[in-house]
């Protein structure tokens, strides 16, 4: 009997000791907690840490005064109200300094979660870094051109310094070695890019309407607007090299036309889980300098080719990437001289052909493989050639290659529904085109082109395959990219991690960046096509843009070069930002291989970018 008793007494003290250190925390002013019911532990949880955050967040906006939070950016003040709902948007993946405690076991569990108050400042520091991630890239896009994202990385560092406890504390040293507050500094900056940009119409055919976009008078590489089509705003158009394009409602007379650029990307903030929470639990900041109203009357432009290959000779490298083992030299080929203008004529039937929509009257241009692809390029969505173009060829062995045509493609779905892409055409010695691909942005191509410490061959071979990559992925053709990868490829991609009890520890392809967790999964070959032939078939489009690149030629294997590119990937259902990292073998420029591919959503806290020392 007196067994029975104590081991009696030894349960009810074992079941005991969680609620007594429960009562504890509830009853001690260290400990902030949240508690949550559900019928699974998983739920009781979950619930546990909103109640947790709900609790945090009264607790910092309380303890912080007005000025603190107060940031003013123009047009709007962020409230101790908005305040509040920024700080909600911390995760649990972001609180993993909080403990927990399992009240009730299933299936009426009761779950309680804790932080000590003084451990809740740790909490901010990885959104602190963020923002100063972001507001680095953001300069570095400005340098380069790269308008667009320039916008996005300010906006997003912007709302993530909403969510601090004191963003007026934050400061950041510029690219000219200023320190400044970036409360007050990041809304200057939107607003002085914003008004940089400037727009006005071409030419107007039907209710088609081109647009030339120039940031500080040049060109922009690339821009993301919508406009008043004379009923209701569109959907987010793109512009490429200074073109862009407006597709009104039948009938409209407008004397003038109503854009807004875009710098929130509230649509692509997915990529990115804590910007997009954000985003959700605040207002928008309005940015007045974001709309622009343009005359109707076509308006002269400079041209954008000579603006931008000038602007191109500067370009700096991609933070992080690996450096360059020889100085840079710009140095663009010489063009090829058409003198028969034999190549034009092929060119111009082609674009004819586009613009009559009677796109079988150019089918005696190509080669029966390039048909293909013309078939397939002129499917893809609603196409139509921008403007006249302005046509440069380069020789290229015994064929010649032309670059200069500009067309925009229009999609019913997504919402992003039109890109602009130059179209560069391959022809042989007997000026038939034997392949045709969309170009690089003529940023990129002077970038590659004008390296001229490497072999004139090796710069248009290395063109050559960037573009028939973003290609191949736009276009679905999964016969040339199983024909581009090594059968004993390395293909590693990254993937965002939903689960936030994931832990890094116990599992090397895992890892945190911040409040997201990702999984690092090694494909073969044959993995890597089924999961994208299933993509491709669930996708109406797919648009790649290459924000930035940088080639480097590495010492062994001939020409063997490692490319690292920061890559934007667009879909009628899909979209994201990540790092795509190449190592090609081009020793036969015809059939270039690919022995390396990684994509990674985000820099590795741990060694940065996937390079090639990582793959020896």
């Amino acid at each position: 009997m007196r067994t029975i008793i104590l081991v009696i007494s030894m349960l009810i003290t074992a079941v005991s000791a969680p609620a007594q250190r429960w009562e504890v925390v509830k009853g001690s002013s260290e400990y902030i907690y949240g508690e949550g019911w559900a019928p699974t532990v998983a739920e009781a949880d979950r619930l546990a840490i909103n109640d947790l955050i709900s609790k945090i967040s009264l607790h910092v906006a309380s303890s912080t005064s007005q000025d603190d939070i107060e940031i003013t950016d123009n047009d709007s003040i962020l409230s101790r109200t908005s305040f509040q709902s920024a700080v909600s948007t911390y995760s649990q993946a972001t609180l993993n300094n909080t403990e927990k405690i399992i009240l009730e076991n299933e299936p009426d569990a009761h779950v309680g979660r804790w932080i000590r108050r003084d451990e809740v400042n740790k909490i901010f520091e990885g959104r602190k870094a963020k923002v100063i991630d972001y507001v680095t890239s953001a300069e570095k896009a400005e340098i380069q051109g790269k308008i667009d994202i320039a916008l996005k990385d300010f906006y997003w560092a912007l709302a993530l310094l909403k969510s601090l406890q004191h963003p007026n504390e934050l400061r950041y040293e510029t690219e000219d070695g200023d320190e400044v507050m970036l409360s007050t500094w990041i809304p200057r900056r939107l607003n002085d890019i914003l008004g940089k940009i400037s727009a006005q119409v071409a030419s107007r055919t039907g209710d088609d309407v081109e647009v030339r976009i120039h940031y500080d008078g040049k060109p922009l590489t690339s821009i993301d607007y919508s406009y008043f089509d004379g009923r209701d705003w569109s959907n987010i158009y793109s512009a490429k090299d200074g073109v862009g394009t407006l597709e009104l409602a039948p009938g409209n007379q407008s004397s003038h036309y109503q854009l807004r650029f875009e710098y929130e990307y509230r649509s692509e903030a997915h990529i990115d889980r804590e910007v997009e929470s954000v985003l959700q639990a605040m207002s928008g900041t309005p940015v007045r300098a974001a709309y622009q109203t343009i005359k109707a009357v076509p308006q002269s432009a400079p041209t954008a080719r000579t603006s931008v290959a000038k602007a191109s000779a500067g370009t700096t490298q991609l933070k992080n990437s690996f450096s360059q083992t020889a100085p840079s030299v710009f140095r663009m080929p010489e063009p090829y001289p058409d003198h028969d203008g034999r190549y034009e004529k092929t060119v111009s039937r082609v674009v004819e052909a586009v613009k009559s929509r009677n796109y079988d009257a150019a089918a005696r241009c190509f080669t029966p493989a390039a048909l293909d692809t013309y078939h397939r390029l002129v499917k893809y969505g609603t196409g139509r050639v921008m403007g006249t173009p302005e046509l440069t060829f380069y020789r290229m062995g015994d064929g010649v290659m032309a670059r200069g045509v500009q067309m925009s493609f229009t999609f019913r779905n997504g919402l992003r529904k039109s890109f602009i892409e130059d179209i560069t055409f391959y022809m042989d010695s007997d000026a038939k085109i034997d392949n045709l691909v969309f170009g690089l942005d003529k940023t990129a191509e002077a970038d590659i082109l004008g390296k001229g410490v490497w072999d004139e061959t090796a710069r248009f071979a290395i063109m050559n395959f960037l573009e028939n990559y973003q290609t191949a992925y736009a276009l679905k053709r999964l016969d040339y990219i199983e024909r581009i990868f090594d059968d004993d490829a390395v293909i590693i991609v990254g993937s965002v991690v939903k689960s936030p009890a994931t832990s890094r520890r116990g599992d090397s392809n895992i890892i945190q960046v911040g409040g997201d967790i990702i999984r690092y999964n090694r494909h073969t070959k044959d993995s890597y096509l089924r999961d994208l032939k299933r993509s491709f078939a669930s996708k109406e489009f797919i648009n790649l843009r290459f924000a930035d690149n940088e080639v480097r030629k590495l010492g062994k294997g001939g020409e063997l070069y490692a490319i690292q590119i920061s890559q934007e990937y667009y879909s009628s259902n899909y979209g994201d930002k990540g790092y795509l990292f190449l190592m090609v073998d081009i020793n036969d420029p015809e059939n270039p291989i690919i022995k390396v591919r990684t994509w990674q959503p985000e820099k590795d806290p741990d060694f940065g970018l996937y390079g090639p020392e990582h793959f020896k």
